[in-house]
């Protein structure tokens, strides 16, 4: 049923969340905007591209139906397994005695607790032991830390490997793979610490090559695609699979439904072909686009985020040194978690800037990076000393 939308004036005097699709909508129709790209996975869960699209709004990414392969752990896992994906054996619960009870008489550990819904990149929780475990599960069923989000929960065992990210545009039934890309989950240096959003990347990722790459896309995102466009869910947009290099080889961690940072950010800059047609040809229906041209260099990005992320951290500190960088070839600054004040920029969320630049080698944009990472500060920033690390021993 088509929904009608209100008429609202004064644009430029408003500010648009983005849970307010409607008005969002209305915003696009007034200014005669051609295509819009969904970031967040929050307006891609809860249906923008559906209202959108039923006001005969051009958009790009997956419908609300589609987009539950990233709201939902069990939808996802469910996926996997209808369509023999490799992943991590697992079981899901609404109840959490029954869940508990589960923990109690699971002899084999570490294992994974996931929070069935959205969780900002937060809701996964490696336990080592059955103690860590029911305190995970006490605080996403019990506690409620993640809200509604924690009204289920995936059980699943610890899979052991590097990580692999890989991104791939989807029209529904054709798929065309970016680069290769490793994103950081770990809040601190030596992957210790909490999950966060992730904490920063590099691309292209030495530890596939490009046969092993193809490969694990065949195994990972064209059955996925495939299945859902079989089960009347076509998939349109951006499809990330986040993968577990195992020894028993490639294994599907999640799904994600847009692009995701840190990893676009270092993918994007390699591409040497123009993004926006391709974008748009997917909103129009069909990918004509799919031999895409990339720099040679690589990319690396770093993190930096407020003292206490991924928990507690406080707001509204000057940041210093991000001009400087700006005025630098080959450097980028992609902006998270900050604002706008009369004196410059200031920190406003957890994640607050990524600092990310191209080099000739994966050393040299290792070394650019980091150089360029000192130069900026603010009242308890931190970020990990040690993204790429692994890869650079890989290529020595």
């Amino acid at each position: 049923m088509h929904r009608e939308i209100p008429e609202l004036p004064n644009w430029e005097k408003m500010f648009l969340p983005v849970s307010d699709m409607d008005k969002l909508a209305q915003f696009a129709k007034t200014k005669n905007i051609d295509l819009t790209v969904v970031g967040p996975e929050i307006p891609l869960v809860a249906g923008i591209v559906d209202i959108f699209e039923k006001n005969q709004l051009r958009i790009f990414g997956p419908s609300a139906k589609a987009a539950n392969l990233e709201g939902s752990k069990a939808f996802s896992k469910n996926l996997m397994k209808k369509y023999d994906i490799p992943t991590a054996e697992y079981s899901e619960f609404k109840d959490s005695e029954q869940a508990k009870k589960y923990i109690m008489g699971n002899n084999t550990y570490p294992v994974v607790l996931k929070a069935d819904g959205l969780a900002a990149g937060k809701g996964v929780m490696v336990c080592e032991t059955s103690q860590d475990a029911v305190a995970a599960l006490d605080q996403i069923m019990g506690e409620r830390v993640f809200g509604d989000s924690g009204n289920k929960v995936i059980i699943e065992k610890k899979l052991e490997g590097e990580e692999l990210s890989v991104l791939a545009l989807c029209d529904g039934e054709t798929i065309v793979p970016l680069a290769s890309s490793q994103d950081h989950k770990r809040a601190y240096d030596h992957d210790k610490g909490p999950n966060t959003g992730g904490m920063g990347a590099y691309s292209p990722c030495p530890l596939v090559s490009g046969a092993e790459f193809e490969a694990i896309v065949q195994k990972s995102v064209e059955p996925i695609v495939r299945g859902m466009a079989q089960d009347g869910i076509p998939y349109r947009g951006l499809l990330y699979a986040g993968i577990m290099m195992t020894q028993e080889g490639p294994q599907v961690l999640e799904y994600n439904c847009r692009f995701g940072d840190p990893e676009a950010q270092v993918v994007i800059p390699r591409l040497k072909s123009d993004l926006l047609p391709i974008l748009d040809q997917i909103a129009s229906g069909k990918i004509e686009n799919t031999n895409l041209e990339w720099h040679p260099k690589s990319c690396l990005g770093v993190v930096v985020a407020s003292g206490g992320y991924p928990g507690h951290y406080e707001k509204g500190f000057p940041i210093q040194g991000i001009d400087a960088i700006d005025s630098t070839e080959n450097a980028y600054v992609f902006h998270a978690g900050t604002s706008k004040s009369e004196s410059g920029y200031v920190s406003s969320g957890g994640r607050v800037l990524l600092v990310a630049a191209l080099g000739d080698t994966l050393r040299e944009a290792h070394d650019f990076t980091y150089s360029l990472v000192k130069q900026v500060s603010f009242k308890e920033a931190f970020f990990r000393r040690d993204i790429g690390r692994k890869a650079l021993e890989v290529l020595r």
